[in-house]
């Protein structure tokens, strides 16, 4: 009888880890079909540095940086904005200011009591970073002041060392997004929650860069740039693919697919072109 409880028990315990297993095993599956354990992020990489942005973050990084390209200035004067903007605002377009300039707004803060423009255009994204490149680029050799001066001389801000804090950040993203580090920003996604218009893409993609010869190829676009320009409007995708609903760029053989998670690959993406494929349908 003691041998027939001892087998007993023993299967009895087998059921219970097979059964304890299987559901360990349904529970992992299940969270990573929910994706809830991904923590949505953007990275730039540049050699030994590296910085993390929000992903609302990194699209208005995208944006200040684009202006800057389209206007032809030097990566510095990205690197300078983009460290301003994350100490004014921290990167984000916010309508309210503080005690110091109570009617401070937008990504830079402006004052429209000081002639930075009116509450709408200060709100506007592309108005506040042209406005604020307009002010930079009348410093005398901007581009070899250290960021905290050059920034200091266009803000005039009560709290000038602060803008130290982000030179690492502004330099590693104004490198990838204006396409002079190639390959150097990835995006961590959860799968897209709506579908893609390829015309929006152009739309945003005229906005910010101009006039670049575009063209839809099903659930595709198109785009003609090449060198350091297409890896600006490749990684500004990048940057982008959350609101946009990208789901993979191609350009210069190198590809970015939102769902592998691997950041940018080889691949027969051609030169000449970039390739911005959108989600068609809710998952």
């Amino acid at each position: 009888m003691s041998r027939r409880r001892g087998l007993r028990r023993l299967l009895v315990l087998g059921l219970a880890l097979a059964l304890i297993a299987g559901g360990v095993y349904t529970a992992v599956a299940f969270i990573q079909r929910s994706e809830t354990l991904i923590a949505e992020k953007c990275t730039a990489v540049v050699g030994s540095r590296k910085a993390d942005l929000a992903t609302d973050q990194a699209a208005n990084a995208a944006l200040i940086t684009a202006v800057a390209v389209r206007r032809g200035l030097p990566p510095r004067a990205a690197s300078i904005a983009l460290a301003t903007a994350m100490q004014e605002s921290k990167l984000r377009n916010i309508g309210h200011g503080d005690h110091a300039g109570p009617d401070s707004r937008g990504l830079f803060q402006q004052r429209p009591s000081q002639g930075w423009g009116t509450e709408e255009q200060v709100m506007d994204p592309y108005y506040s970073s042209g406005a604020f490149y307009d002010a930079l680029v009348k410093i005398p050799e901007y581009e070899s002041l250290e960021i905290t001066a050059a920034a200091q001389q266009v803000q005039r801000s009560a709290y000038p060392q602060a803008y130290a804090e982000h030179e690492d950040m502004g330099r590693v993203f104004a490198s990838a997004l204006t396409g002079q580090s190639a390959a150097a920003l990835d995006c961590t996604l959860k799968s897209p929650e709506e579908a893609g218009d390829v015309q929006a893409v152009v739309d945003e993609v005229a906005a910010a860069f101009g006039n670049i010869p575009a063209t839809a190829d099903g659930s595709t676009v198109v785009l003609e740039a090449s060198g350091s320009q297409a890896w600006a409007v490749a990684q500004w995708a990048v940057a982008n693919a959350k609101s946009l609903s990208v789901t993979a760029v191609g350009v210069e053989g190198r590809s970015w697919d939102r769902a592998s998670r691997n950041g940018w690959q080889p691949s027969e993406a051609l030169s000449g072109q970039v390739r911005v494929t959108v989600a068609t349908g809710t998952p």
